[in-house]
């Protein structure tokens, strides 16, 4: 690593000579195999944009000139080239998060971890230059993958109307973005990257001009800025053109003198340019150049030298339903499944081996996966669209006007709910049980544990004339939760000795076991508790206020934001029955959180069972000071813990970005 430890920011890249940079190149590759082996994280989109990096700040001076990546997961060479060494804690509390952020450096100007949003970026910073009169470049890669999502044509569209705006648009064409990239924009990527005639030619044009004296540089660069005829003669590469937008490439994105030469000519252009660089993802790795499935896209800790996991855990939520998935296609021809882009990370690679034309990858759009959700209800199949639940916040209004208006038969299959942890505030899907409870007909089941998610995900797509969702948790599942009784459709899962209970406790998900340890500690204070598990918490179960008013108060625990949340639905059912006792709703603050392991993040935030039982156990003793009893009046203000982030008396305070 001898040329790596005197790079302490971009402009060391400026003294290397062409055989140190690719020395340079090969010293970044073993330092990110050897240190995401250790910690996890996003090794395959890495290791194949080393020398497109390199060659991105040789040529643009970062952070006076503003290098934007989409999604960001692919940054981590751009985090060493800009003095973050230190990997030791990556995406872990304290340390380097997975993507670009704000707080660690000023050469990171979006955070930005959610797909196809950075040219819309690039087109309002690069308005933002023109109308301030200043010389800074604006500069935004983004993968082949990306340029799937509609939002990304949406900037396409306004870039190439203003054809003196300076902007450079890098695409860096892998073939893939989890998986090898789908549709008609990928098949069109493809047959630039496999006709090689214009760079071919261009290659043996090269070779001789370089050897003719004086003018033989000058006349190889014109020609590798050739017209658009000479260019469509050899490569169709019409498209980007027709929309008004310079195209230079396709670029060999591993060659750092070629992409230098590509960025130099684009720089200099006083309009729109798009570079079109071929990357391998995984490059240099020989276990993720070998992995078919994602090029290990992303990895938890694995032997740097096989590849292989470090340690297996148990089943997890994501291969539970993908499990179940497999069993109700092989028992119902109408079910069909629908995936973002992501086939392999929310469980569908199963059922697509299983059932190859009944599966649909519709690329990273989401918005259009829920419509042509509703458009398969409404031709008679059963539509399950698995994505990751903070990706679903981006189709709102289509499964508000376009499946649940219409009263389409569509089952969303939210992964990772609630919080994540380590791919920080992006990532956590605390939003959708808010989001989603104002949408009419719309039901959202919360499985607690394996059995849930399959009986759950088999009542979901039995209704034919609502959207359904089923929400569920990261990571390994846990044992089974067991009801020991049933009121409604709500499991019951402690009961208390006593006939008049002190508290109903109504445990969300995948927090089930937590809950019943709050039960239990607070049984130790005097204090008796029924749980139960709704199962469905939309809409909130019929026999829930009444169930609540043999108690003297109700707390709600779920993984979701508080406002708007699950908590605030049972305290309206409760109101409307005229059920009016006090309501502790405990949940995730309305603040965006920083990257952390999911324990110390729902440590943080006070979402433990200790934190639970301390509160409800001064409330009820507030309750007792006061004489209040079983369907009493509600305790007023002063008598009631404030109502800010769960587990402190007060909102906790903001805590520092690292």
């Amino acid at each position: 690593m001898a040329l790596l430890t005197r790079i302490k920011g971009p402009r060391d890249l400026d003294r290397l000579s062409p055989d140190q940079l690719t020395q340079l190149a090969g010293e970044i590759r073993g330092f990110l195999v050897d240190a995401v082996s250790k910690t996890g994280g996003h090794l395959g989109p890495n290791l194949g944009v080393v020398e497109l990096t390199i060659a991105l700040h040789r040529v643009f001076h970062s952070p006076k000139d503003k290098v934007l990546f989409d999604t960001g997961h692919q940054s981590y060479v751009h985090k060493v080239l800009t003095g973050r060494q230190d990997f030791t804690r990556l995406k872990a509390k304290g340390g380097l998060s997975g993507y670009p952020s704000r707080a660690e450096s000023p050469h990171d100007i979006i955070e930005n971890s959610h797909a196809s949003t950075v040219l819309g970026w690039a087109e309002g910073l690069a308005k933002a230059n023109e109308l301030r009169g200043t010389d800074d470049r604006v500069v935004a890669v983004i993968g082949d993958g990306a340029l799937t999502g509609g939002m990304a044509w949406e900037a396409l569209n306004n870039i190439a109307a203003a054809k003196d705006r300076p902007l450079v648009i890098v695409v860096n064409d892998n073939e893939r973005s989890y998986a090898p990239t789908i549709g008609g924009l990928a098949n069109h990527l493809a047959t630039l990257r496999t006709t090689d005639g214009y760079e071919r030619f261009l290659a043996r044009g090269k070779d001789i001009l370089e050897r003719t004296p004086v003018v033989g540089k000058p006349l190889y660069e014109t020609l590798h800025g050739a017209k658009k005829g000479l260019k469509d003669f050899i490569a169709p590469q019409g498209m980007f053109e027709d929309l008004g937008l310079k195209y230079v490439g396709p670029i060999d994105g591993h060659d750092i003198e070629a992409l230098e030469s590509a960025l130099t000519r684009a720089k200099r252009f006083g309009g729109p340019v798009i570079v079109h660089c071929l990357t391998e993802k995984g490059r240099g790795y020989r276990p993720a150049e070998q992995d078919e499935a994602d090029r290990f896209h992303g990895i938890g800790p694995i032997h740097p030298d096989t590849g292989l996991p470090v340690s297996s855990g148990g089943k997890d939520w994501t291969s539970v339903f993908g499990d179940e998935m497999v069993a109700l296609g092989k028992e119902r021809e109408d079910i069909v499944a629908i995936t973002a882009a992501m086939l392999q990370p929310v469980g569908l690679e199963k059922f697509a081996k299983r059932f190859p034309d009944r599966v649909y990858d519709v690329g990273i759009a989401e918005q259009h996966a829920a419509v042509s959700a509703a458009g398969m209800a409404t031709g008679g199949l059963h539509p399950v669209f698995a994505v990751y639940a903070t990706f679903l916040n981006r189709a709102f209004d289509q499964v508000l006007m376009d499946v649940a208006l219409h009263k389409c038969g569509v089952t969303f299959v939210l992964d990772r709910a609630g919080v994540t942890g380590t791919d920080g505030a992006s990532h956590n899907g605390m939003w959708d049980m808010s989001i989603l409870q104002v949408v009419p007909g719309l039901r959202i089941a919360a499985p607690r544990d394996a059995d849930q998610v399959r009986a759950q995900l088999r009542e979901a797509v039995e209704v034919d004339d609502a959207p359904t969702v089923v929400r569920y948790s990261k990571g390994a599942v846990g044992p089974a939760v067991e009801a020991v009784g049933r009121v409604g459709g709500m499991d019951v899962l402690r009961e208390p000795a006593t006939d008049r209970p002190d508290v109903l406790l109504v445990s969300v998900g995948a927090l089930a076991p937590m809950c019943l340890e709050v039960a239990d500690l607070l049984d130790k204070q005097g204090i008796s508790t029924t749980v139960v598990d709704p199962r469905w918490v939309k809409p909130v179960d019929e026999a829930l206020p009444g169930l609540a008013a043999r108690h003297r108060v109700v707390v709600t625990v779920e993984d979701n934001i508080r406002s708007g949340g699950v908590g605030s639905a049972v305290a309206q059912a409760l109101r409307d029955a005229g059920v009016d006792i006090p309501l502790r709703d405990f949940g995730i603050p309305e603040r965006f959180l920083d990257h952390a392991s999911r324990k110390e993040v729902l440590a943080e935030i006070g979402l433990t069972a200790p934190d639970i039982a301390r509160q409800v156990t001064g409330l009820v003793a507030k309750m007792d000071n006061r004489g209040d009893t079983a369907g009493a009046p509600a305790a007023d203000a002063e008598a009631v813990p404030e109502a800010g982030g769960p587990g402190k008396a007060a909102e906790p305070a903001e805590v520092a970005r690292d």
